[in-house]
């Protein structure tokens, strides 16, 4: 092989990769364009991206193979499918709690001086998508929008408890990563944890995520009673100390009573 001559392989690689951001970038311009023209044939869209007759036919396949788009088989027209409005409204319902959850926030870090979160679970993590901060907050780190783990995570754990159990196992099968000594890392002893977390009506860590940092979490539900989100609250350990944390809890269960009725849960 002649000196400074890229090999094959990764030759092969950045091309592939090319190809699948160009593909990825075709199949957002077919639903695109289905959401501006309604409906439309397999040569009006090649017609709109450009492309060959035989590329928009497996763009259209793949999507309605993931219910993205649907086809009229008496006319061969293609529509968006049932699939964009479950993506559309799990995407509104972020929106929605997102909203909803900031003079509940506020409130909750006014009440309590700590900083305080909304967050949402997103596969394996929950992502806080609200904060506020109370005046006796001492952080100034800014917890919008990162994700962080089910395990060692009040607002995390809450979400986990409340999962479908079949889920719940998949996500505990993957491992539990260790942040701290105090970490839960042991299936079992979490398991019983989340059971706890059930009964009780809300999550607590004790400097399982960071040391010196204690956290209760609540889920919020939405109109049909599911678990769309949680709230919670954090705090350095030395004013969050376990002792105190069921009584903070009531604050931050009310917290959560009020961002669900918000949210249109009757309960």
């Amino acid at each position: 092989m002649g000196e400074g001559r890229e090999p094959d392989a990764a030759v092969g690689r950045r091309r592939g990769g090319a190809g699948a951001l160009r593909s990825v970038d075709r199949a957002v311009s077919v639903l695109e364009a289905l959401a501006r023209l309604g409906e439309a044939g397999v040569t009006e869209i090649a017609d709109e991206l450009g492309v060959h007759k035989s590329t928009a036919f497996r763009l259209l396949g793949a999507l309605e193979n993931r219910g993205l788009v649907g086809q009229e088989k008496e006319r061969g027209k293609y529509f968006l499918g049932a699939g964009m409005l479950r993506l559309a409204g799990a995407a509104a319902v972020r929106l929605d709690i997102s909203q909803e959850g900031v003079p509940v926030c506020r409130a909750l870090a006014d009440l309590t001086g700590e900083t305080a979160n909304v967050a949402v679970l997103d596969g394996d993590a929950a992502v806080n998508i609200m904060q506020a901060r109370g005046a006796a907050a001492v952080t100034a780190f800014n917890w919008l929008g990162r994700r962080t783990p089910l395990h060692a995570t009040a607002s995390g754990k809450a979400l986990l408890a409340h999962l479908p159990q079949e889920r719940r196992e998949e996500l505990l099968a993957q491992g539990l990563s260790r942040f701290t000594a105090h970490t839960l890392t042991d299936p079992a002893v979490l398991r019983a944890e989340l059971a706890e977390v059930v009964e009780r009506g809300y999550a607590r860590t004790a400097e399982e995520l960071e040391d010196g940092l204690n956290a209760l979490g609540v889920v919020v539900r939405g109109h049909d009673g599911a678990v769309i989100g949680a709230i919670g609250v954090s705090g350095p350990a030395y004013r969050m100390p376990r002792e105190s944390l069921p009584e903070i809890a009531e604050d931050v269960m009310e917290a959560a009573r009020d961002l669900s009725r918000r949210m249109g849960h009757p309960g």
